[in-house]
């Protein structure tokens, strides 16, 4: 058995939860915060069969985008506020960071 922890942008939780229960796949869904960006993630854990890994894996693939979206840096510490102007810059968002961790035992109540 593995665990699949993917952790991936608010914006694409609902369309891959629903792709993977279209898979017969069961998700626990967690929220999170992204350390770049400082926004709200979803991290999803899904418990599976080593032989189910890779159509989870694809599925989290077609279902998670990336994208580019513009951010305006954050103020300089202890700099003037006054005279920093904020220029939006282009970052690429989206897409997943996954684990696959094996389980020894999985026990449901």
């Amino acid at each position: 058995m593995k665990l699949i922890m993917a952790v991936i942008q608010d914006k694409d939780s609902n369309r891959l939860v629903n792709a993977l229960g279209d898979e017969d796949f069961k998700t626990t869904k967690l929220a999170s915060t992204g350390g770049f960006l400082k926004e709200g993630n979803t991290t999803l854990m899904i418990g599976c069969n080593d032989d189910q890994v890779d159509l989870a894996l694809k599925v989290i693939r077609d279902n998670c985008s990336q994208r580019e979206q513009m951010v305006a840096p954050i103020s300089p510490m202890g700099g003037s506020a006054d005279s920093y102007i904020p220029k939006p810059v282009k970052v690429e968002v989206g897409g997943a960071t996954v684990f696959i961790l094996p389980i020894e035992q999985f026990v449901q109540f």
